[in-house]
């Protein structure tokens, strides 16, 4: 079995093609694993899709052939050249895909790094996809494994002292832009989700009183009204009143297509300063002489200075995720051995079984006998076993061993696809873990 990710990022693709490649709904992306672990080479999937980054994680029988089905299905939904996507996609394989994962998971890969938001989004990923029954205990191990590695990150370094996300990052460069000014300003925020609320919050922290626009006037007046008084609910109907009035505007919807368009733009006289933190973008392309317009890889710069500020973190952090995926493999190989280990002594077993009954029933041995040669036989085979099984649990925790514990299998005939490694995690001396 060996771990796989696909990776379509800010860093190795264009914010273009992550929108094409972002999947429009839930419906699309239950089509696309239930298709991905129908082939026989995969055993479980799970999508990470952020406005950063479209990530495919995979547990499977053979990476070269699950590498080419990803890229094959995700060519078909988006419309994308498979070419295009091959020469796009970052590829991980195995240790590099763990490293990966615990890095994402401990936001060391973001484009802000130490923002706060990425641990939840993957977690809620996985568990999308479990309920899906298209991921399971494999990748499970993964992610609490991940999730581990991201609390230590946490704990033992600043790298997230100050939570940072790209919509308190589009806030801030808003208020280097105005300065002072900004305070007492009004800030349009339109999207009501996690991105919307986190832009509100900070527009209210910095003195703004905000604007909150959503389709469901309900849900948005209920947020609104936890965010306290300087927050005006409002809907989409009433968008283009707001655009043409004020000159700051956050927007963070799920919508498929863009939600602002030139042709709601009356007065162009109007200074505006717009953030579009949505992927696919909520904002289309226009020329207006007094337009600003942020988007998503517009941040590079500042996510590189913050990655400077906290360069001397991000370096602890790395080695903590680097000895965390020595770890979780040294777990795994470790952990894989048992089943192989219990089912060559039950071979024995069965073994001494059948030649005491043969022995038994051709008069070899009296059958009063029987019990004390099977007690006997069992001493001589555990004498026999007690050192390769030893050497077997010391090699299982070495990479480079992994091929002879697969010969081994394939020596006496044992199979453990089927069995659940966690039932033997106590019966090898290794760090305990909670899958």
């Amino acid at each position: 079995m060996y771990y796989q990710v696909i990776s379509f990022s800010h860093k190795n693709c264009e914010q273009s093609m992550r929108e094409r490649l972002a999947f429009a709904n839930d419906e699309m992306k239950r089509t696309f694993l239930d298709q991905l672990v129908g082939f026989e080479f995969v055993h479980e999937a799970f999508v990470v899709s952020t406005c950063n980054r479209v990530e495919i994680v995979l547990a499977t029988r053979d990476n070269f052939s699950s590498y080419h089905a990803v890229l094959g299905l995700m060519s078909q939904s988006s419309d994308v050249n498979f070419y295009d996507l091959k020469t796009s996609a970052k590829r991980y394989d195995d240790e590099e895909a763990i490293e990966h994962i615990f890095s994402v998971v401990s936001s060391l890969d973001s484009l802000v790094i130490g923002e706060s938001q990425i641990t939840g989004q993957v977690k809620e990923a996985f568990r999308f996809s479990f309920a899906n029954g298209t991921a399971g205990r494999r990748l499970n191990r993964v992610i609490s494994y991940a999730v581990k590695c991201a609390a230590e990150v946490r704990n033992a370094t600043d790298i997230s002292s100050k939570p940072i996300s790209i919509a308190s990052v589009a806030v801030a460069q808003a208020h280097k832009i105005l300065g002072e000014n900004i305070q007492g300003m009004k800030g349009i925020v339109v999207g009501a989700g996690d991105m919307g609320v986190l832009a509100a919050k900070h527009l209210l922290r910095i003195g703004c009183d905000v604007v909150l626009i959503g389709r469901d006037l309900s849900k948005v007046e209920a947020v609104a009204d936890e965010l306290g008084e300087n927050v005006k609910a409002d809907t989409m109907e009433n968008l283009p009143k707001y655009l043409n009035r004020y000159r700051l505007l956050f927007s963070a919807t799920s919508s498929a297509d863009p939600v602002i368009t030139k042709t709601m733009i009356e007065n162009e006289t109007l200074p505006r300063h717009w953030f579009d933190m949505a992927i696919p973008r909520d904002i289309e392309e226009m020329e207006l002489e007094k337009l600003e317009l942020f988007r998503i890889d517009d941040l590079r710069t500042i996510s590189n200075d913050n990655h400077a500020l906290r360069e001397e973190q991000a370096i602890r952090a790395t080695e903590i995720v680097q000895q965390y995926t020595e770890e979780f493999y040294g777990w795994l190989r470790a952990l894989s051995i048992e089943p192989v280990i219990k089912q060559m002594r039950e071979h024995v077993a069965e073994a001494i079984d059948k030649e005491l009954s043969r022995a038994v029933k051709k008069g070899f041995v009296p059958s009063e006998y029987t019990s004390n040669m099977r007690k006997m036989a069992e001493q001589m085979f555990n004498r026999f076993l007690h050192d390769p099984t030893q050497n077997l649990r010391h090699s299982s925790s070495e990479q480079k061993n992994a091929n002879c514990i697969e010969a081994v299998k394939k020596m006496f005939n044992i199979d453990t696809e089927h069995i659940d490694p966690q039932l033997y995690k106590n019966d090898h001396h290794t760090k305990g873990y909670n899958a």
